[in-house]
């Protein structure tokens, strides 16, 4: 039987040629309509009627040229029984007596056999070729295998202009996230929101890792004896003060809180992250004193003391890498890294007290010989079922 394959074969190559150079969908599509109707010797029209509710948000309906003024084609020839069958049985449908068109002004064209042909995306139906021919015409067995090769090459142009417009969304809903945080986002997440949204929907990796949380002493006594607009004031200072060293020694700020956030060191080897995350940590700490007297002074901070900031760093395995907060509302797109190796650095961090820096055991081995270390034995931490033992990277007073 003749398929006209090699016909079909130039057809698709000529089509791709000319859509090549298109970056608009809307665009596409058009002359994809456009090439199929000349195609189609006694077409009188051809029309593509997209049915995924959210492709307005990335491309535009086209217009049908049977009425004598621009007329969507989804409300000319979204109810007519050949497309509502075809919707409805989920194949092709033809249906020889065809009703008119009735234009706008209320004349009424007469139109031949009419044939719909679902558009199918991974099961789903996004879209609908709609073609009306001349009457006392027929439809060929040329006609039935172009218009069906045109529904597969509609298909792969609108799940990339969906896949597009969702990478869009989300690269979008990222940057919403992180506006607000600015000074402290890492800086691979902009890189990534920025210039290659796809790597956002990556599996996460198991990598060597030190984390660094950091803790504001005081925080809590602070926002019960101040102004909310003094308190934010103060921990935008304080927090600005860290992310030049953070970001020298080759962190990325992950999340923030009110009074703290955490830090992950996972570019390099095991025993670089380590000493990166040491680094940071005590040039914080030296930040710290001189920001703490700058802001006593600013803000009349006398008489609660000196802020401290508590550091806890953790190292070993974790899973690094895009993670999704989905609520009832919106979806929340962070950078981070879980496990273990975060959860204790957390709660060394919490542990602390007047501003020391705990680290974990396994930090202490990537570190061994490089900074004293102090001895602070076992102790239990808020959810970790075992003692933990813990080091101090400053000299007991």
């Amino acid at each position: 039987m003749d398929h006209y394959y090699k016909e079909r074969f130039h057809v698709l190559q000529d089509l791709i040629n000319k859509i090549a150079s298109l970056t608009e969908t809307g665009d596409i599509i058009e002359a994809v309509r456009e090439q199929l109707r000349s195609l189609i010797p006694n077409a009188m029209e051809v029309c593509v009627l997209l049915l995924d509710p959210d492709a307005a948000k990335y491309t535009s309906p086209l217009q049908c040229a049977l009425y004598d003024r621009p007329v969507s084609c989804q409300s000319c020839k979204r109810d007519r029984p050949a497309v509502q069958q075809a919707m409805a049985r989920k194949k092709a449908v033809v249906m020889s007596e065809s009703e008119p068109i009735v234009r706008p002004d209320g004349s009424r064209m007469t139109v031949g056999s009419e044939y719909a042909m679902p558009v199918f995306v991974e099961d789903r139906i996004l879209a609908i070729i709609s073609v009306v021919i001349q009457p006392l015409t027929r439809y060929t067995r040329r006609d039935f295998y172009l218009i069906r090769d045109f529904a597969d090459t509609l298909g792969t142009i609108l799940l990339t202009a969906r896949r597009q417009w969702e990478i869009t969304r989300e690269k979008i809903r990222i940057s919403q996230t992180l506006a607000g945080l600015t000074p402290f986002v890492p800086g691979s997440v902009r890189r990534m929101a920025d210039k290659n949204p796809e790597l956002l929907t990556r599996e996460k990796e198991n990598k060597q890792v030190s984390v660094l949380f950091i803790d504001l002493e005081g925080y809590t006594g602070l926002s019960a004896t101040r102004p909310e607009e003094q308190v934010n004031a103060v921990i935008e200072k304080v927090f600005s003060s860290f992310v030049d060293p953070i970001h020298r020694c080759h962190g990325e700020i992950n999340e923030t809180s009110g009074d703290g956030f955490m830090i992950i060191f996972k570019d390099h080897d095991p025993k670089t992250n380590a000493m990166n995350a040491v680094k940071a940590a005590f040039e914080i700490a030296s930040r710290c004193g001189s920001v703490s007297r700058s802001l006593g002074e600013e803000f009349h901070l006398s008489d609660m003391g000196p802020l401290a900031v508590n550091m806890g760093i953790s190292s070993g395995t974790a899973l690094v890498g895009m993670t999704r907060f989905k609520g009832m509302l919106d979806t929340r797109m962070t950078f981070t890294a879980s496990g273990a190796v975060t959860n204790i650095a957390a709660r060394l961090s919490d542990h602390a007290k007047g501003g020391d820096i705990l680290i974990s055991q396994a930090t202490r081995e990537l570190i061994q010989g490089l900074w004293p270390v102090f001895d602070k034995g076992r102790a239990m931490l808020k959810g970790i079922p075992e003692p933990v033992q813990i080091y101090s990277l400053l000299k007991p007073e």
